[in-house]
């Protein structure tokens, strides 16, 4: 039994991260969690205010089938393609998940919320296909605290202002590269002032940055270990966070410049940096390492529950351990760059993995469910 002096505790961490300014989303989603009110749950107890999903979220949650059978049936009856299938039960548990948080919604002016539904990953790179497939969610999921997740990819670019202009909210995703991400800003920035020449209401457009941190640590750790000396060793762990907090910098220098203040003066809405990918990968890290070490005002974390849970057990939120930070990530990042580790090497592996990671989980999530409509007598 948990006793109140725990439940205090447990509230605390989280109640704190909260305090510091940082948004706390569930990355994760699954028709179960929406039906048993685990999400709601989770709401009312763990500061949840937002949900972020992607293919492998949704590969993971439709592959298993649980809670999916009876629309599957009926979609299978309809005869409709594996693709519409894959939609329909998408959308409908990002629509239901909406429903759950829209009283969030409503209480921050429309800053969280939000539930984020991903463009089909396989036109990851096709500009035009990235933006009639936002349009086509937006309509589909039919819920103002939606936000549309593309990668940021060369081609995701020009998609990201586009359906910014058109006043469709966005949640860049695959961050991982300092350039990349002051490019994603300059989309935003962009897509804003095409939106206002329109004549669009700014202050209903919301926009976050989902800035990967762990996978960079599993890159460059890998490439330290190999090289084995203590110099290289002494370094594991630390540029991921170095990474992060100079995105973080590049954030606050965009935000405080003279064409974003012309934006904020007709009403628009920082884009906020999301940090993804916070589950830690190396069992030698503390488990929360990265919710600790990146509190920030105005930011998201996104975490597995996993992290969420420890957060919530052992979490040391101890104010802001981003900002005063900047001077050692840059000589971190250097350090590692000097051992011959390319930065601009590594977080291009990282984007080109990332989008072939959610393009593999897109094609087993179909074969999954194009298994699914067969076994019920109709073609997929």
């Amino acid at each position: 039994m948990i006793t109140v002096t725990e439940a205090t505790a447990t509230a605390g961490a989280l109640k704190s991260l909260s305090d510091e300014g940082v948004s706390i989303w569930l990355d994760d989603l699954s028709r179960k969690r929406i039906s048993t009110g685990n999400l709601a749950e989770l709401v009312a107890t763990k500061n949840v205010v937002g949900v972020t999903t992607n293919p492998s979220i949704f590969q993971a949650a439709i592959g298993s089938g649980e809670g999916y059978e009876e629309q599957l049936a009926d979609l299978a009856v309809r005869g409709v393609t594996v693709d519409e299938a894959v939609r329909m039960m998408t959308t409908a548990d990002v629509r239901a998940a909406a429903d759950i948080l829209h009283s969030v919604y409503d209480a921050s002016q429309g800053a969280d919320g939000r539930v984020s539904i991903e463009v089909d990953p396989r036109l990851a790179h096709d500009t035009a296909a990235t933006v009639a497939e936002a349009r086509q969610l937006a309509w589909l999921v039919d819920r103002p605290n939606v936000l549309i997740k593309i990668p940021a990819t060369r081609a995701g670019l020009p998609a990201i202002t586009e359906v910014i202009a058109q006043g469709i909210s966005v949640n860049v995703t695959l961050i991982f590269s300092l350039e990349r991400y002051r490019e994603v800003m300059a989309a935003y920035l962009a897509g804003l002032e095409q939106a206002a020449a329109k004549g669009l209401d700014l202050a209903t457009i919301h926009s976050v940055a989902s800035f990967f941190v762990s996978r960079v640590d599993s890159e460059i750790d890998k490439r330290l270990t190999a090289l084995g000396t203590d110099e290289a060793l002494a370094l594991k762990g630390k540029a991921a966070l170095a990474n992060a907090r100079l995105a973080y910098e590049a954030y606050e220098e965009v935000f405080a410049g003279d064409r974003w203040s012309a934006l904020e003066s007709a009403g628009a809405n920082r884009q906020r940096p999301l940090w993804a990918s916070t589950g830690v990968k190396d069992p030698a890290y503390k488990d929360t390492l990265y919710v600790d070490e990146l509190v920030a005002p105005g930011t998201v974390n996104t975490m597995p529950e996993a992290t969420l849970n420890a957060t919530a057990d052992h979490g040391d939120i101890h104010g802001d351990t981003v900002t005063g930070g900047y001077a050692q990530a840059r000589a971190d990042l250097a350090a590692v760059e000097k051992l011959g580790i390319s930065y601009d090497e590594v977080v291009g592996k990282l984007e080109d993995e990332g989008v072939a990671k959610f393009e593999v989980a897109w094609q087993e999530l179909l074969d999954a469910v194009t298994k699914s409509l067969d076994s019920k007598g109709v073609e997929a």
